[in-house]
């Protein structure tokens, strides 16, 4: 017994012996901070610790030998060490992680107007670009609705049941009152409507920038419930040459180009493309889902560098498109006295950007900008048409001086609008001219290292509607890296214009001009406040992020389109109010390979009309957004998806019914090939499964709204090669 006591005894302080323990220092590799929260896991063990406030941690039972360990941080690229144990020293190893892709330190949020990095920005800002947003081109690379959709708090609201037309709508309120900017100028509103989410491809853009509540200091008009602002690519010193080839089960096909280069002093930019579908009935009522469509994009654009000071960027868009939906039969070339019913809408937009930057000194620039916007459209029913031809320009000359502490942008607009309309019927014709002068000022001053302050002020007046003083604020707290709060608010405006979803969803028959002595502007304040944190769970394994956003919005004197005793519509301003508020919640995880995100959106918009309060019609309450990732970097894509929509009221009185819309990507990537496949709504949800979408007969149907897909499951795939 004593010989097995000592052997055991032996065995025991053999195997305490080749057991270590490990002491790191995790620090910024650029500015030697610490990161608290920082995880290190002994690779092939369950061994990990994370970081405390001092930016120590100790990993204990560590066997003897040559160990790798790994380690990460929220935002920071993972870094993997060797280390032999027993180790020479016990002092703490020193360990730098560097900041996550050098794209995210060069990341400038054009829509601010400041030269700071995005995590010192007051303004919240959602912000896709990168893998985030080839990812979405995948799922639907002919147009940017899906994009926007899939984000919290943001919903694609289709206007047409045959035409497919949608327009976005922000924390619960109407497309109208969101700016969509391409690369700061207003391009996409008005008479465009619902085509311009639609007309839209999104494999020329760098990336996607997203503010949400009031943004109309720096940006005007029409900014109530945010603003998307879509950043083409920039040529760059290595040559970018893209072809894009994508099918669709549902019968679409999408051949898309993008070529870049920078040759010195010039650059250059050219994407091509060609989007087209067939007549798509899935739910066979003899009535398209998708309607039948060819669209033709060119989008050429220079960028000229005269010298250091000196900079000019000049851009063209072309956009042609047919567009036919409604009998299948009628479509197809074989309708009659029955199957005669249809809506077409054929477009070309034609629009400039000129952009012009001159420096003075470090951190000091005049800029001028200037776009014309062409947009020519004609809407033909049975026994109805409606055409007409919208103009507008916007110039901008604006200073810009920054200094370490603070940031100062100030400048001059002016907007016009234009839109003819010919005579078809007996309706007044809708013509209107709309001129804007504004003027603004904004600042951004860092007033310590955890306190940040954004304010601004705007004054514009409308000529017919008068003057609007548009203050806004915002404040960033952030104490440490792993915690940050915002909160802000501001003023805004809209001026009455007669294209509303509202007015869209009957193709503007019979309804009446607007009036510039009875309609007045529309006129909101907002407030957003969030707060985000990011550590790591597991001893390290798992990165954890969260954002937590609660907002309200407050819009007096509504515009609404109210039916006449004569059967005409006539728009008014409500004796009331639209009031909407809710939250978002955002999470991320990160294990290994694997991400997983889930969002939640609480939105409550009610319309308080003289006393009387009901539900905004087609917003859900409650949205459920879940994102699996697994991506092996520059091998592999897998994506797993699963959205919630609670019910929604809707125009008739009615509740729409509660859905899920799931969906699976998956893409293989080599060097300079990729080829990919997306099973889109492979559930098959459909209105039509469970719900009208029309009253009446096949020859004159009534449409109802339209508040789940109508084109269920489509499978699209395709090929990307990059040269």
């Amino acid at each position: 017994m004593r010989t097995i006591g000592v052997i055991i005894g032996i065995f025991l302080s053999a195997w305490a012996y080749s057991q270590n323990t490990f002491k790191a220092i995790v620090k910024n590799k650029e500015t030697l901070e610490v990161l608290p929260g920082a995880s290190a896991l002994v690779k092939t063990t369950n061994f990990g610790a994370s970081s405390d406030e001092m930016g120590i941690l100790q990993i204990q039972n560590i066997p003897d030998g040559e160990q790798q360990i790994q380690f990460s941080f929220v935002g920071y690229e993972t870094r993997m060490i060797t280390v032999t144990f027993p180790q020479t020293s016990a002092e703490p190893l020193e360990v730098f992680l560097e900041v996550a892709g050098e794209e995210l330190k060069e990341i400038v949020v054009t829509s601010t107007r400041s030269s700071r990095t995005i995590a010192d920005i007051p303004t919240r800002v959602e912000f896709i670009a990168g893998e985030e947003l080839e990812e979405k081109g995948n799922m639907k690379p002919g147009d940017i609705r899906m994009l926007l959709n899939e984000s919290t708090g943001i919903q694609t609201q289709q206007t047409s049941a045959t035409s497919a037309n949608a327009s976005i709508r922000i924390q619960g309120l109407d497309g109208r009152y969101t700016q969509i900017l391409k690369d700061g100028f207003p391009l996409y509103a008005g008479f465009s409507g619902g085509l311009g989410l639609l007309q839209t491809p999104p494999l020329d853009l760098k990336q996607v920038e997203v503010i949400k509540g009031s943004s109309s200091t720096l940006y005007g008009g029409g900014a109530i419930a945010g603003l998307v602002n879509l950043i083409s690519k920039k040529p760059t010193e290595e040559r970018e040459l893209r072809f894009w080839v994508n099918g669709t089960s549902a019968k679409g096909l999408d051949l898309n180009s993008y070529y870049g280069e920078k040759l010195g002093k010039v650059g250059v930019t050219l994407f091509l493309s060609r989007n087209s579908n067939e007549p798509y009935d899935p739910a066979d009522l003899g009535l398209t889902a998708i309607p039948k469509f060819d669209r033709y994009s060119v989008n050429p654009k220079v960028f000229l560098e005269f010298n250091k000071k000196n900079k000019l960027d000049f851009g063209v868009n072309f956009i042609t498109e047919d567009r036919i939906g409604g009998d299948m039969l009628y479509i197809d070339g074989k309708g009659d006295a029955t199957h005669s019913y249809f809506e077409e809408n054929n477009s070309d937009r034609f629009s400039t950007q000129l952009s012009y930057v001159h420096q003075f000194e470090e951190g000091k620039a005049l800029n001028f900008k200037n776009s014309i916007n062409h947009f020519k459209r004609s809407i033909n029913t049975p026994g109805y048409e409606f055409n007409g031809i919208q103009t507008s320009t916007f110039t901008e000359l604006n200073y810009t001086t920054a200094k370490e502490n603070a940031e100062w942008v100030g400048g001059l607009n002016l907007w016009t609008d234009g839109f003819s309309e010919k005579q078809l019927t007996t309706t007044p014709l809708r013509d209107y001219e709309q001129l804007t002068f504004g003027a603004f000022v904004q600042n951004n001053w860092k007033m310590s290292e955890t306190l940040h302050l954004e304010s601004g002020l705007r004054g514009d007046y409308v000529f017919d509607y008068g003057f609007a003083l548009l203050p806004r604020v915002s404040i960033l707290y952030k104490p440490s890296r792993q915690f940050s709060s915002r909160l802000g608010g501001g003023l805004g405006y809209k001026a009455p214009t007669i294209f509303t979803e509202e007015s869209e969803r009957i193709q503007y028959q019979n309804v009446l001009p607007i009036s510039t002595t009875t309609n007045k502007l529309e006129k909101s304040y907002g407030v957003n406040w969030d707060f985000s944190y990011k550590t790591s769970l597991a001893n390290g394994a798992i990165g954890f992020s969260i954002n937590q956003l609660f907002f309200y919005t407050y819009l007096n004197d509504p515009l609404f389109l109210s039916e006449q005793s004569s059967g005409d519509y006539q728009f008014i301003n409500l004796p009331g109010f639209i009031d909407s508020k809710g939250a978002e919640t955002n999470l991320k995880f990160d294990y290994r390979d694997f991400k997983l995100f889930i969002g939640y959106t609480y939105t409550d918009t009610k319309i308080h009309d003289n006393g009387t309060i009901k539900q905004n019609p087609l917003t859900a309450k409650h949205r459920l957004n879940n994102v699996l990732m697994y991506e092996v970097e520059e091998k592999w894509k897998v994506g797993l998806e699963a959205y919630y929509f609670s019910k929604q009221k809707l125009n008739d009185g009615s509740t729409g019914k509660e859905y899920w819309i799931c969906g699976l990507m998956i893409e293989k990537i080599w060097e300079h090939l990729s080829l990919y496949v997306n099973f889109e709504n492979f559930l098959d949800v459909r209105q039509t499964k469970f719900d009208s979408i029309y009253t009446g007969t096949i020859t004159n149907p009534v449409f109802r709204d339209i508040y789940a897909p109508v084109d269920g499951f489509v499978i699209n795939g395709g090929v990307k090669i990059s040269l």
